[in-house]
């Protein structure tokens, strides 16, 4: 009797569940997300300027000037004249999309040098920075950046992007101190 009972709730809700299914308005089956494409770089505004706080940093920004949300790479890619390299992210990570909304803006800081009297620094008359490492970015002079003519660089860390420039700042700050 008992397993006529189960055989029965089973089938009475198999038929139930195969009813609801029939049932659901067409386009609300299962579907894959849709995947958040990446910004092409005619949409992309990047600026970068000293900061008036410390000389060490650079805040880097990145604008979507276009009208959907789309991907940059969530580690920017930060290049120093004609020095091999870029600066390394803290923390370090993996690349991977980061989402930008239309018409926002998101921040990184760039620690060019731990110490200003480091007798092994470089100095550079301009910094590279793209949002993607497949693009070229855009290039900055000292001047540019407020910087005078010269950059120092040993060393360079960046944060990875944020959605405010006070975030930023604090990422750095917990990260390198």
């Amino acid at each position: 009797m008992r397993i006529r009972s189960v055989l029965a709730l089973s089938t009475a809700a198999t038929a139930g569940a195969a009813l609801l299914l029939t049932a659901a308005p067409q386009g609300l089956a299962a579907q894959p997300a849709a995947k958040t494409p990446v910004c092409k770089a005619k949409v992309l505004k990047l600026g970068a300027k000293q900061s008036t706080k410390d000389t060490r940093v650079v805040h880097i920004t990145v604008k979507n000037t276009g009208t959907r949300t789309c991907t940059i790479d969530r580690l920017p890619v930060v290049t120093f004249g004609d020095l091999d390299g870029a600066a390394q992210p803290v923390p370090s990570g993996e690349s991977a999309p980061y989402k930008v909304g239309a018409g926002k803006t998101v921040y990184a800081a760039v620690r060019t040098i731990a110490d200003l009297k480091d007798p092994e620094a470089r100095r550079v008359g301009t910094v590279t920075v793209s949002a993607n490492p497949a693009y070229n970015g855009r290039t900055f002079t000292a001047k540019q950046l407020g910087a005078g003519k010269k950059v120092k660089v040993w060393e360079p860390v960046t944060t990875w992007w944020k959605p405010s420039k006070a975030a930023a700042d604090k990422s750095l700050k917990k990260e390198v101190g």
